[in-house]
């Protein structure tokens, strides 16, 4: 877990972009042909944020399909609604597919796969931040709300189905911190937080470093072990929600160190996001981009990491043992009371 990565023979591994424009915005990033152009030279894809479902976003979608550029289909909802999917919206992320699916039909669009983002309820995270007596009342409500997490869960799962029945792959965009609660058996985190986690063809955590510095890196390193594919960023865009388009995104050094360690992680990396890096001038450097340079691996990071990790697992192991726990603890007091009763 320390020096460097030698050079070897890594291919290209790969690549796709994040793409989380409004209508007029994405409509001039697509009206420079030299984006497609670098888009399709490096043989990635596009992951178009679905923030509405209008007939001039279905003009640059036809597009794009006529250029041969594979895209997926990120479904979002308006804000209003929560924006990102969760237990509080789960019949609303249904019917926006069924209006997807509409949609897609009414203008001949085709998709190489749909992803369904699955964060914190935009409104909650909004009144948060506005009032912080109002997370305790959030994190409260999504914890002992059962039924609701049940039936959101069922509901998402009958959706993943429904995408796959329809031909579409399915991707689902994770919050690091999940990977952690399945290896222990464990849910805590997600009831807090109102998420779901729903089985789908590829997961793919997102490991911005940009929002981690100075362990960013070790959050790539660590989390990306084993993953089929790993998500990196920021490049600048997305929506701003509490301050987070006031951080600096990557620079092209920290862009290439992030990209060369997750190519020794995975074979698939997605960049959040295209429109960063066509701001920043980022594509055409990846057209030339040398994926086989040595790489200096973070091991001060990585250490830090895997400790809170460790630490966070055997907090959710524990949580998810709870009853057996207080089971085991109160026969030992019963045995210890009883013994001492009889002397």
């Amino acid at each position: 877990m320390h020096g460097s990565i030698a050079e070897g023979s890594i291919h290209a591994p790969a690549l796709s972009f994040f793409c989380e424009l409004d209508q007029a915005a994405l409509a001039r990033l697509f009206a420079d042909p030299i984006v497609i152009e670098h888009v399709r030279m490096l043989n990635a894809g596009i992951c178009i944020g679905l923030r509405d479902l209008s007939t001039e976003r279905a003009a640059v979608i036809r597009h794009l399909n006529e250029a041969g550029v594979p895209l997926t289909a990120w479904l979002l909802l308006p804000e209003d609604q929560g924006y990102w999917f969760n237990i509080n919206n789960a019949p609303e992320a249904a019917a926006r597919y069924a209006a997807f699916r509409m949609w897609t039909a009414a203008h001949a669009l085709r998709w190489h796969a749909v992803g369904l983002d699955i964060e914190f309820d935009m409104r909650d995270l909004q009144a948060a931040l506005a009032n912080r007596r109002y997370l305790a009342r959030v994190l409260l409500r999504n914890l002992f709300n059962t039924q609701r997490r049940r039936r959101a869960i069922a509901a998402y799962c009958a959706l993943a189905e429904q995408i796959r029945a329809d031909g579409y792959r399915t991707e689902s965009y994770t919050l690091p911190f999940v990977l952690d609660e399945r290896q222990v058996g464990s849910s805590l985190l997600s009831r807090l937080l109102g998420l779901a986690d729903v089985p789908v063809d590829c997961d793919i955590p997102m490991l911005y470093s940009s929002f981690l510095r100075p362990y960013g890196t070790g959050v790539v390193w660590s989390y990306g072990r084993n993953a089929r594919a790993i998500a990196i960023g920021s490049t600048g865009g997305g929506v701003s929600v509490g301050g987070a388009d006031r951080i600096a995104p990557l620079s092209w050094e920290e862009l290439a160190r992030d990209l060369r360690l997750a190519r020794r992680q995975c074979d698939a990396i997605a960049i959040f996001s295209l429109e960063g890096c066509v701001r920043e001038g980022y594509l055409e450097r990846l057209r030339s981009f040398n994926w086989d340079a040595p790489v200096e691996i973070p091991a001060r990071a990585v250490i830090r990491i895997e400790c809170i990790r460790a630490l966070l697992r055997s907090i959710l192991w524990i949580s998810a043992r709870a009853p057996q726990f207080a089971l085991a603890t109160g026969t030992i007091a019963t045995v210890l009371w009883m013994k001492n009763r009889h002397r």
